[in-house]
């Protein structure tokens, strides 16, 4: 291989030859000397870079030479060195460069390890090229082919056409007019005289750059002052110069085109601070007088402007430059931290090097008219901005949870700045102890009938500090770690004592409420609950109790539960008030409580705004209004990914969110562990209606026979009461029926769905009925959940492939008919199994669960049992908890031993006595 180079660069070729190539072109060289005509491939540029990078390591050595000089301009590439050129034909180009002394011995370096025949393409007198020349041209072709479109793709109709002028990687061969390049515009100064054609001076520019030395003219920092302009050599930062000197001779390590990058550089700075315009009257760059206004300048806004602008401030280093002014808050005259209304007074505090400034040292800054001041022996750099805030402390107090806000970050958001920010006394000691874990577990309470985990009794701990704080929080536990049983013992905990005791309100979906009713009955037996749901709903709340209502009537009777003292307030599934806009949302902001507290599995559903819309409610004015927070959190967090921003909000929060998972370590040591929850839900008034009209005909039926046929009517019986729990369109056999809003079962099953899928669950759903398993395919593919049915029906390789696809990730979702998968199949993935519907035998339920509980499960699993309040699944579930001598029945022969019951019994275990939805 060797290369021929072209003008523009980008039209150079990489040229292969191998002796048995098959009909290449001949290449076109003089007869000249020992020249030999060869069959030559010439490869474009654009071919050529990915052709290099795939030589083989026993290629020819002028293949592996190449392909070593195209991986450093590569490099080379990668670290910015590129700018723009124009060729001697006129043609607009891409160079690598500018070298620094490294990168220019590397180049000679590789230059002398290039073979002879890297390089056999003589000119036209025979000549060889120089091998410094030609590696120099090979890699300005690839910087040139590098930022260009591919050449073989559409051009953008929404361009337009090319200009001549334009000095980008527009690629093509159009000439180049040096009066359009944005490089020569401006008006014509003085030094203008020494601007070279642009690519020249685009060479200067990108070897050099500018900034401003200040120095005392007289060499004390209470005289005058002036700014001088340097150079600083990019590829070399160690070569410094004024810029005069550029002017008086040559500066070894600079080129001499270096004058003009310098008067350009000084026009745009002259453009950002006017008074650098001055430089540009003289033939050389002076140095420039400055008064005290432009010293004072220079200190604040155009000091950070021109910085911003590329070309940095210097002040001598015997001038101390930290001065800082940040905030220090007040404690507010009311007794505690939150009593008085005018909120927490503000002034702003100076320090140097965060040492406080006393009030003598104050009134010397003050006092001072110019930016440099002797303060503590020494000279210091006083910002305008910093002096103005020093002449006007005071400031607008704060509430008090931005009080807070701002212990806990540290900073503060002042007049569209954030600065730093100072707290004392009592606030500091809330900082402090909302950022220490509880140093050591509260009791547990006395009427708790739960033993409590690690975590669980953490939880506790925390919410009983944080509410005892007078401040709320969320509990964002995954589903299944024991919010519920935790929650129960955080009212216990507040009995004991005088001051927090009375009633809990419970706000929660209206699935959830059996689940609620029942939880505190079980571990905590002696108190006292009720429900607030239901047309003949009364609000008889018990010393001590808990009272249970759902999103739905709190919207609709927000007046009546606002109107009653609450110890304590908990949302549950808190993250579906997620919008503070929604009725729900906006009533149970209206609900007074001495605490409240958030649980939810998935704090962040969609955005940030999820968690501020939760800790808006539990903690009001922490994170400050909606539009506040996006700007100031969920830009930088969510959109720019600044990890900064990150750890400030995570500052923020972290006291008032605890979030663990499953997986973390210490949670669930016993992994994989099971747990099995009874999720009790309500029939709709349409499936309360059907369950009493189907038992009133059938049990008259049934008291007129006997025998077998009293049998098969009893099974009738129970299969259509079973079906009527799972929905109406099942039991009724519809074709194309209306799903939701139907069945209690399918309204809790949304809700498991929603707090698992979006978590990155995976949920197995088994029904006895494969009917049902269709019912509930067709309403999660109307939810948009992919949910493919696995039953006997289907051959043994449509099984076996519905298997492999959700094994493999396909589907989040996995419907089975209980018999035909509730044995045999090992499907681990899932990490949760739902039980619509209730078998009569334990046993066959744990067989099934354990296709996702066993050997290879590495998560813990949890298993979602829907049982129907009132009804014979509730009645049937109790009798196989209880009562051993009717369990064993069922456990050995299933529900024929309940077609048995007398006349009475079987009345008693199919009656509905709830109370609809």
């Amino acid at each position: 291989m060797t290369f021929a180079a072209a003008d523009p660069p980008r039209a150079g070729v990489l040229l292969v030859w191998t002796p048995d190539g098959p009909g290449w072109e001949s290449l076109a060289v003089p007869p000249v000397g020992a020249v030999t005509m060869v069959p030559v491939r010439s490869v474009p540029m654009t071919e050529a870079v990915a052709l290099l990078l795939a030589v083989p390591a026993d290629a020819h050595p002028t293949a592996l030479f190449w392909s070593a000089a195209v991986r450093e301009a590569l490099h080379l590439a990668a670290r910015g060195l590129l700018w723009p050129s124009v060729t001697d034909g006129g043609h607009d180009t891409w160079r690598l460069g500018p070298y620094g002394p490294a990168d220019e011995q590397r180049l000679r370096d590789l230059a002398a390890a290039m073979p002879a025949a890297a390089r056999a393409l003589p000119d036209r007198h025979g000549r060889l090229p120089a091998a410094v020349t030609l590696l120099r041209g090979f890699w300005d072709a690839v910087a040139d082919t590098l930022p260009r479109p591919d050449p073989s793709a559409d051009p953008d109709p929404a361009a337009g056409p090319r200009s001549g002028a334009d000095p980008g990687p527009g690629g093509g061969r159009e000439t180049i007019d040096d009066g359009g390049r944005p490089w020569a515009q401006g008006p014509p100064v003085r030094l203008g005289a020494h601007l070279r054609p642009w690519a020249t001076r685009a060479y200067a520019d990108a070897t050099v750059r500018l900034s401003l030395r200040l120095e005392p003219a007289g060499g004390a920092p209470d005289g005058p002052w002036r700014a001088v302009a340097q150079v600083h050599h990019r590829a070399d930062p160690g070569l410094l110069a004024d810029a005069v000197a550029l002017w008086r001779g040559p500066v070894p390590g600079f080129p001499a085109e270096s004058t003009a990058a310098v008067a350009l550089a000084l026009r745009h700075a002259a453009g950002v601070w006017p008074p650098l315009a001055a430089l540009l009257d003289d033939a050389v760059p002076p140095p420039l007088p400055l008064s005290d206004d432009d010293l004072a300048d220079l200190a604040g806004p155009a000091g950070r402007r021109l910085t911003d602008a590329g070309v940095p401030v210097h002040w001598p280093a015997t001038v101390d430059r930290g001065l800082a002014a940040g905030v220090r808050l007040r404690s507010p005259a009311g007794p505690g931290l939150f009593a008085d209304p005018a909120g927490w007074g503000l002034d702003w505090q100076v320090t140097l090097h965060g040492s406080a400034l006393s009030d003598a040292e104050l009134e010397e800054l003050t006092r001072a008219r110019r930016p440099v001041v002797r303060l503590r022996e020494g000279w210091v750099l006083v910002p305008p901005d910093l002096a103005r805030r020093a002449r006007r402390p005071a400031l607008t107090p704060v509430t008090g949870m931005a009080a807070v806000r701002a212990a806990l970050t540290g900073t503060l958001r002042v007049r569209g700045e954030t600065v730093p920010v100072s707290v004392t006394g009592g606030l500091a000691e809330l900082r402090d102890t909302l950022r220490r874990p509880p140093t050591a577990p509260v009791p547990v309470p006395a009427g708790l009938a739960a033993t409590l985990r690690d975590y669980q009794r953490a939880g506790l701990t925390w919410l009983a500090r944080l509410t005892g704080l007078g401040l709320g929080g969320c509990l964002a536990d995954d589903m299944g770690l024991g919010k519920t049983v935790t929650l129960i013992g955080l009212h216990l905990h507040r009995q004991t004592d005088p001051g927090t005791a009375g009633p809990t309100l419970v706000v929660c979906p209206a699935s959830l409420l059996g689940n609620w009713e029942r939880e505190v009955g079980r571990f905590a037996p002696g108190t006292p609950v009720r429900r607030f749901h239901g047309p003949r709903r009364t609000l008889d709340v018990p010393a001590g109790g808990i009272v249970l209502t759902t999103y739905g009537t709190l919207r609709r009777d927000a007046d009546r539960l606002a109107g009653r003292p609450w110890s304590l307030l908990v949302a549950d599934e808190a993250q579906q008030v997620k919008n503070p806009t929604a009725g729900a949302a906006r009533a149970l902001r209206t609900v007074p409580a001495a605490a409240r507290v958030a649980l939810t599995g998935t704090p962040v559903e969609n955005d940030l705004t999820d968690l501020w819309a939760i800790l808006d409610w539990t903690t009001p004015g922490l994170l400050g209004g909606r539009a506040a927070f996006r700007d100031r959190w969920v830009r930088p967090v969510q959109t720019d990914r600044d990890p900064a921003a990150g750890r400030d909000l995570a500052r923020l929060v972290g006291p008032f969110v605890l979030r663990r998972r499953k997986s973390d370590p210490g949670i669930a040591p016993e992994l994989p562990a099971k747990t099995v929850t009874d999720h009790p839900v309500s029939l709709t008034a349409e499936q309360a209606t059907l369950y009493q009209a189907t038992v009133r005909e059938l049990l008259a039926v049934i008291a007129e026979r006997d025998g077998p046929a009293r049998r098969g009517l009893v099974m009738r019986l129970l299969t259509g009461l079973k079906q009527i729990c799972n929905h109406p369109a099942q039991y009724l056999r519809e074709t194309t029926p209306r799903l939701a809003g139907r069945s209690g079962k399918l309204a809790l099953l949304d809700d498991l769905l929603d707090g698992i899928l979006p978590a990155g669950g995976t949920v197995l759903v088994f029904t006895q009925y494969v009917a049902m398993g269709r019912l509930l395919r067709r309403h999660l593919a109307g939810r948009g959940v992919d949910a493919p049915l696995l039953h006997g029906g289907l051959p043994v390789a449509a099984r076996d492939d519905l298997v492999a696809r959700f094994c493999a990730g396909a589907t989040p979702v996995f419907l089975l008919s209980l018999t035909a998968a509730g044995t045999g199949l090992n499907l681990t993935r899932a990490d949760h199994v739902v039980h619509y519907d209730r078998w009569w035998n334990p046993a066959v339920e744990d067989q099934a669960t354990d296709r996702a509980y066993r050997i290879g499960q590495t998560r813990p699993v949890q298993v979602h049992r829907l049982v129907c309040v009132g009804t014979v699944e509730e009645r049937v579930a109790a009798l196989l908890a209880g009562k051993r001598d009717l369990a064993e029945t069922v456990l050995d022969t299933g529900p024929r031993a309940l077609s048995d019951l007398d006349d009475d019994r079987l009345a008693d275990l199919v009656r509905w006595d709830g109370e609809p939805e």
